[in-house]
């Protein structure tokens, strides 16, 4: 449990520092006179090398374990967060918007942390908790860092707005390094102890039994089709993240603040809405195997298509587009529990290299939609209204990952076993 605090912690604290200027972006716009082209790279930087990140990450997990890895990670992701707030102009900001997109691949090492220290049959649970309670940090942003900059650094320290925002940037970078050397002292890779060790007593594999895992996941054709599924839900969310604020401030005539408070509706759905996916993922991979699993992320992904094109035509409504940014967040987070839900049972040999291709995906998504809001946030909810047909298609691509039948066999070996283990421990003893 001290790896499930940890890791959820750990995430949001980089999905905190990783969007935390999306919010403030009024500001900087004002002072930097950024063009929507400008402002649309600095979407399509911030989650561009994410994908890469992620990628290296999961392989990485396979190989020295995901404590080392999160401490690693934390600590040298929280020097271009801190960055940001030098940055002088357009040039140098979209650098360390670049850099700052590493910090996204803590998603698969909270994903392989709860993967590996949690049993089948409540395994989609834990990991979207993990990951929606990481992923609420895109939704707290929205409106801490306004309140952190107006309130404590102009308003308590009489910090200049130049000065402001760069020190709240500042103050988000240095407690992702603080974390980073609690996840190291706090967790342990597994269940039984740490990989060095384990390994060394030879409980486990050596670490060079995770090569050719990377090629083995790639090879794995379900793998890509889950990394185009995320793309449309996790995508989407990281692209909300970026440009929510400044849609509701432009669209809604709302100063920074009030903008950041109905942006984050989206994101703080992340509290039960991902936790939900994955319970319902479990719920139905218990009636009905893995292709239970499989059915319910098709119906989420769907439901968030449709939700998405409802929500494009609010423009202008308030009292409408919130209630339908609720709709659309919960099913658009549901969607990401959902494909969790499922990736732990595509090849446990490699489930790093799955986790990183797959956690890429969403990157790889947020990457192509950014390109839809490089122009003037005018045009933006017609961007909202194409996205939406895109999601609402690919939901049927779920229908292509399929299981063989022992492999539906050995899941529902080892959800009963689970189950019967639980069940044990909560009866009575019979002595």
């Amino acid at each position: 449990m001290r790896a499930f605090h940890m890791s959820w912690f750990a995430f949001f604290l980089c999905f905190f520092a990783w969007f935390g200027i999306a919010p403030l972006m009024k500001a900087v716009r004002a002072e930097m006179s950024l063009t929507p082209d400008q402002i649309g790279w600095l979407i399509i930087g911030s989650v561009s090398v994410t994908v890469f990140a992620r990628l290296a990450i999961g392989w990485l997990c396979d190989r020295v374990g995901p404590r080392l890895c999160y401490t690693w990670l934390l600590v040298l992701g929280s020097l271009p967060v801190m960055g940001v707030g030098f940055a002088q102009d357009f040039e140098t900001l979209l650098i360390f918007r670049l850099a700052i997109g590493a910090i996204g691949a803590s998603f698969v090492i909270t994903q392989y942390h709860t993967s590996v220290m949690f049993a089948p049959n409540v395994v989609g649970t834990a990991n979207a908790t993990t990951a929606g309670w990481g992923n609420l940090g895109g939704g707290v942003t929205q409106f801490a860092m306004p309140f952190v900059m107006t309130t404590v650094f102009v308003g308590a320290f009489g910090f200049s707005d130049y000065w402001g925002w760069r020190a709240s940037m500042i103050a988000a970078g240095a407690v992702c390094f603080l974390t980073g050397i609690a996840y190291y002292f706090l967790t342990q890779d597994t269940p039984e102890g740490n990989l060095k060790p384990l390994r060394a007593e030879g409980k486990l594999p050596p670490a060079n039994s995770t090569n050719g895992t990377f090629l083995e996941a790639c090879r794995d054709p379900r793998v890509w089709v889950l990394f185009v599924i995320y793309g449309a839900c996790f995508g989407v969310e990281l692209t909300i993240n970026n440009v929510a604020a400044l849609h509701f401030a432009d669209n809604f005539d709302m100063n920074m603040a009030t903008a950041g408070l109905a942006a984050a509706a989206f994101g703080l759905m992340n509290l039960f809405a991902r936790s939900l996916g994955g319970y319902f993922g479990d719920v139905f991979g218990g009636r009905s195997g893995l292709k239970g699993r499989v059915l319910w992320l098709f119906a989420a992904l769907f439901a968030e298509g449709l939700a998405l094109m409802l929500f494009s035509q609010t423009t202008g409504a308030l009292v409408l587009a919130i209630p339908a940014l609720i709709v659309f967040s919960l099913f658009t987070q549901m969607s990401e529990g959902a494909t969790f839900s499922v990736v732990p049972f595509i090849n446990k040999k490699c489930l790093g290299s799955v986790a990183g291709i797959v956690g890429a995906g969403g990157n790889a998504g947020a990457v192509a939609a950014g390109f839809l809001f490089k122009t003037e946030t005018t045009w933006w909810p017609t961007a909202f209204l194409i996205l939406g047909g895109i999601v609402t298609g690919v939901s049927f691509l779920a229908f292509l990952v399929r299981f063989a039948p022992e492999a539906e066999t050995a899941a529902r070996t080892e959800f009963e076993h689970a189950r019967g283990e639980r069940v044990g421990d909560l009866l009575p003893s019979a002595a």
